[in-house]
This record gives C-alpha cells, sequence and structure tokens, in this order.
C-alpha cells in the first residue's frame, strides 16, 4: 500500500465504524452490492452530503464525484433550483396515493420529448420500468419469449437476471441464487453487435419471441457503443417478425439528449424505459410507449401494474425542474462540451500511461477500458491484472480526492456542475495515479 493510499484509510476512521454497524444489520453493510467495494477493495465509504460536483464523506473529506448517484444526479448534488422544488412539494405534502398534477406535466415533457411516445406510466426504479415495459411487450404479442444481450443490464428481475453460454444464442439460464430456471428460460441471451446471431435466433424461434429488449448505448459492462446500423437491424427483424423492440434508456435517456439515443439515432422504439435523469435526484423511472400498446395496462386493459409511491408529488417537482433546466440553460450542450475537453485533456495522459488504458465516452459518460485490446462492442471479461490494476488506480485516485465508480466495469459520469479546472483536475490526479497502479502487484 502506497503512502497516499494509507494516509486515505488512516483518515476513514467514521466510515469503518460505521461500515462495521452496518454490517451486522444490514446484508454486506450496503443496500446495492456495488457500493461494498469488493471489486477494488478496502472499507466503502459513507457519504454525509454533496454539492455540486463534490462528494464530502462523514470523515469530512472531500471528492470530485464521477458517480452522481450512477448518473442520475445530471445538473450535481443538491442544486438550489430542485432542491426549492422539492422543498414547496413537501410542504403540501410527500404522497397521496393518488394523481396529482406534477405527475400530469411530468408525463407531457416526456411524451413530448422521446420519438414515437405517447404514454407513459411512472414507477419508482429502472427495475420496475423494464420489468412492466416487458410484461405489455407479451400482453400486446401474446408471446413469451423475450431477447437480451449479454453486457447490458436491466435490473434485478428474475427472468433478466441471466447470463449468455455458448453458441449463437442460449437459452437463459439463472446468474443469480434464487432465480427459477423456469424464469429464466424464456429468455434468450444474443451477443451483442453480431447480426448473424440474431438472424439465427429469429429464423429459428421468431414467432414466439415478443420483445427484443437493449441498452442502446449500453453502460454497464464498460461503454460498448454499438453501431448505428446493428441498432437498425434489431428495428428491421423485430417488425419483420412481430416483436417489439423495447430501448432501455434508463442511463442514456435525458442524458445523452432530449430524445436519448433514439433522437441521436433516428430509429424509434415501439417502447422504452427511463430512470436516473427524470426524477432529479429522487427514486423515479418510467415506461412507454404508443397509446396502443400502453392501453393493455389496468384500468384500461387486462395487464396489471402498481405502485403506492409512483407519481408521488416531490419525485414529479424534481423531475419537472430537471427537465425544465436541462432544456432551458442548454444542458445537453454543455455536457458534450465537457466530455470533449475530457477527452482532450486525456489523450496525452492515456498515451504516456505505462499500461493499456482508453477512453470511451459518449457525452456525458467515459470508461476507462483497461483492455488490452481495442475498446470493445461486446461484453468481455477483463483480465486478473486488468482488475487489479483498476483496484490499485480506484485508491489512488481516492487518495487524491476524486471518487471513481468502485468497479472496472463501470462508467463514469459528468454533471453540469463541472467546470474546466474539475477536468483538469481529474487529468493531473489521472496522470499521477496510472503510475501507482503500474505497480500494483
Amino acid at each position: 500500500m502506497n503512502d497516499d493510499t494509507t494516509r486515505a484509510a488512516l483518515s476513514e476512521v467514521r466510515s469503518r465504524e460505521l461500515y462495521a454497524r452496518a454490517c451486522r444489520v444490514i446484508p454486506g453493510g450496503v443496500s446495492s452490492p456495488v457500493r461494498a467495494f469488493r471489486a477494488v477493495g478496502g472499507t466503502p465509504l459513507f457519504i454525509a452530503r454533496g454539492a455540486g460536483q463534490y462528494l464530502y464523506d462523514v470523515d469530512g473529506r472531500r471528492y470530485l464525484d464521477l458517480v452522481n448517484s450512477w448518473g442520475a444526479l445530471i445538473l450535481g448534488h443538491a442544486h438550489p433550483v430542485v432542491l426549492e422544488a422539492m422543498t414547496q412539494a413537501c410542504r403540501s405534502g410527500t404522497t397521496f396515493g393518488a394523481p396529482c398534477p406534477a405527475e400530469v406535466e411530468l408525463a407531457e415533457r416526456i411524451t413530448a420529448s422521446y420519438p414515437g411516445l405517447e404514454q407513459v406510466r411512472f414507477v419508482s426504479s429502472g427495475t420496475e420500468a423494464v420489468m412492466s415495459a416487458i410484461r405489455v411487450a407479451r400482453a400486446a404479442s401474446g408471446r413469451d419469449l423475450i431477447v437480451k444481450f449479454s453486457g447490458c443490464y436491466h435490473g434485478h428481475a428474475d427472468h433478466l437476471l441471466v447470463a449468455a453460454g455458448s453458441g449463437l444464442a442460449t437459452f437463459g439460464r439463472p446468474s443469480s441464487a434464487g432465480v427459477p430456471a423456469a424464469f429464466a428460460a424464456a429468455t434468450r441471451v444474443l451477443p451483442l453487435d453480431d447480426e448473424e446471431a440474431l438472424q439465427a435466433l429469429f429464423a429459428a424461434e421468431g414467432a414466439r419471441i415478443a420483445a427484443v429488449i437493449i441498452e442502446p448505448t449500453p453502460a454497464n459492462h464498460g461503454l460498448l457503443l454499438q453501431r448505428r446500423a446493428f441498432l437498425q437491424a434489431l428495428a428491421k427483424i423485430t417488425a419483420q417478425h412481430g416483436a417489439l423492440l423495447i430501448f432501455d434508456e434508463v442511463i442514456s435517456g435525458f442524458r445523452l439528449a432530449r430524445g436519448g439515443v433514439a433522437e441521436l439515432t433516428g430509429i424509434t422504439p415501439d417502447m422504452a424505459t427511463f430512470g436516473k435523469v427524470i426524477g432529479g435526484g429522487m427514486p423515479v423511472g418510467a415506461f412507454g410507449g404508443a397509446r396502443r400498446l400502453m392501453a393493455h395496462l389496468a384500468p384500461e386493459g387486462d395487464t396489471y401494474q402498481a405502485g403506492t409511491l409512483s407519481g408521488n408529488p416531490v419525485a414529479m417537482a424534481a423531475g419537472l425542474v430537471t427537465l425544465d433546466l436541462l432544456t432551458a440553460d442548454s444542458i445537453w450542450q454543455r455536457l458534450e462540451t465537457l466530455g470533449a475537453a475530457l477527452e482532450t485533456m486525456l489523450a496525452p495522459v492515456l498515451a504516456a500511461a505505462p499500461f493499456a488504458v482508453r477512453l470511451v465516452r459518449a457525452g456525458s459518460l467515459f470508461w476507462l477500458c483497461l483492455d488490452e485490446d481495442a475498446a470493445p462492442r461486446r461484453a468481455v471479461t477483463l483480465g486478473p491484472r486488468a482488475v487489479q490494476r483498476f483496484a490499485a488506480l480506484f485508491h489512488a485516485m481516492l487518495a487524491r480526492g476524486v471518487y471513481l465508480p468502485p468497479s472496472a466495469y463501470e462508467v463514469c459520469f459528468l454533471s453540469a456542475s463541472f467546470g474546466e479546472e474539475d477536468l483538469q483536475y481529474f487529468a493531473n490526479a489521472l496522470k499521477e495515479s496510472l503510475l501507482i497502479a503500474a505497480q500494483a502487484p
């Protein structure tokens, strides 16, 4: 352990105390697995507050935040206008279990922004959004099979926690304990960017496939930028076989553009799912599509979906003001400018790195890829050396006050609160940290 890492560890007294307490009452001491630092080692930081581009832990240390609540905080932490909107909403009540005006307004904003969207329904998470969209797809098509892609994460619903096997396509198998094999058997898994495998699967089972779901910009197994031609092939083959195409834009929606990847590519899916940005930092998800599809939902149709906190007034207020600020302040353009500036700053740093590391970027999303080969479009398994180097890199950056996602497979997020000086600080810290990571055992 180098001196910087040792000093950082010694300053985490309060975090270590809280983690010990948490492990007694919370499984693994965390409420979501990646927070446990198992992939990088060490004790997870407990955060006291956030402000703009910074996080502050319970031991008083400040960090430049490249996680931003896994992309939800596109405006940064504790944005004053968002906080004021939430405060005003709270004064009238936090939840009603009944319709409220703000959910109508937010639904209008979303449907007006995203191509082909006529109706949306709100839920409380991205997992719920995807689970519900798939239920609608099955109801609308009268079919059972779902196709997903290796490397795309769609939440932790049983039928989507499957992994790919060998061959062009595979019957799903559970990749989590507690998922019955029968559930996973209704899911097919394909490799990304493989039109031949796609054609083969539809030739064999096209009449049984209800929907194909994809992150059009996969950002949960690294940043796996897809060719527009591949996404077009998905749209074409699903239309030919009467299956639905679902874009999971929980991460990319309203972050990469007002209309997400659908707007950027000109490809309109049958349904789409959203989360992160549309909640303005609150737990919100949504799924939507054409009116004819959404009509399958109760109370109009016979497809059941419900949620007590869905469309609650505080979350809706946060989402509304966030989307308004994104539009009024040209935030998407600003984020692209920031991302491009960071890419320019990092070019000489990465070129001089003592081992292979590449920047993969889409707007304000970026991934430091430690794979030896070219930046991949398909899910890859990083070797032990790359994983060890990332763990060392993570802790070296942490010692320099930069908070990266604690996994070599997770992407980083810029927020609109970043300035050029923050990007330069990141670049300088990375230059020093790469030298330390190269010495990892």
